[in-house]
């Protein structure tokens, strides 16, 4: 079985589109959306409405904290996410907002658990960013396999029953091998804002039969992406981090 994770959208059109192109050439059999839709982007109702799409096609959508946070409240959160939600909520549609507020925590199928942000009280956005956190999670859950979001950087945590995880920095576009005997904790990385000085959109996709995951790395129109944000009045910065994968 192949699957296709996208995660941290973040309204960004010429990102989600360039990515579902790449994930359809590769005809995965499943494909799953890791939540955070909206904030910070220029194209809220399009990347709604397109998941919305793809859930009712047979996609896996879960929610985000940005996307909590425009069905409820932006509780906790930098000047610069309130700012984008609060712009986001203006145009948004009472469908959009029953779309976002109905969408789950997480999702179990078969040994692979799907969160936004760490299986350790998924309500709480808890950061994956150690082996600590890592090992809180993998804790939190007997999947063998839990795939998350949220800090907008790929990497790989595994460990053997009983052990501390090890971490992992996966390369671009390169498989990595997935053991049989150990539990593996996989972050993703970001669709629509790639924190990892690397400003090509990134998707995982995962290969059960070949025992494997790749991060792959998907260019787009980021300048195009930054010239809507400016335009839309939103913070300049959401713009300009864009062309340097900050």
């Amino acid at each position: 079985m192949r699957v296709a994770i996208l995660s941290d959208i973040h309204a960004n059109r010429e990102a989600f589109d360039a990515v579902l192109e790449a994930v359809g050439k590769q005809a995965p059999d499943q494909l799953v959306l890791l939540g955070d839709l909206v904030g910070y982007g220029p194209d809220p109702v399009y990347v709604v409405e397109k998941a919305a799409d793809l859930v009712e096609g047979g996609a896996f959508c879960i929610k985000g904290n940005h996307d909590e946070a425009v069905a409820a409240s932006p509780n906790g959160m930098t000047e610069n996410a309130r700012t984008a939600i609060e712009w986001t909520r203006e145009r948004l549609a009472a469908k959009h907002f029953d779309f976002l507020a109905r969408l789950p925590l997480s999702l179990r199928s078969e040994d692979r658990l799907y969160v936004h942000a760490s299986a350790e009280r998924p309500e709480k956005w808890l950061y994956i960013r150690d082996m600590d956190a890592a090992e809180r999670c993998l804790s939190a859950s007997d999947a063998r396999f839990i795939f998350c979001g949220h800090t907008h950087i790929p990497a790989i945590y595994y460990a053997l029953p009983g052990s501390r995880p090890i971490h992992f920095s996966p390369l671009d576009n390169v498989a990595a091998p997935l053991s049989a005997l150990r539990r593996h904790l996989i972050v993703v990385g970001a669709v629509g804002q790639p924190r990892d000085r690397n400003p090509a959109a990134c998707f995982a996709l995962l290969d059960t039969s070949r025992h494997e995951v790749t991060m792959v790395r998907v260019p787009y129109d980021h300048e195009e992406t930054a010239r809507k944000v400016q335009a839309s009045g939103l913070p300049t910065w959401l713009g300009m981090r864009l062309k340097i994968g900050r």
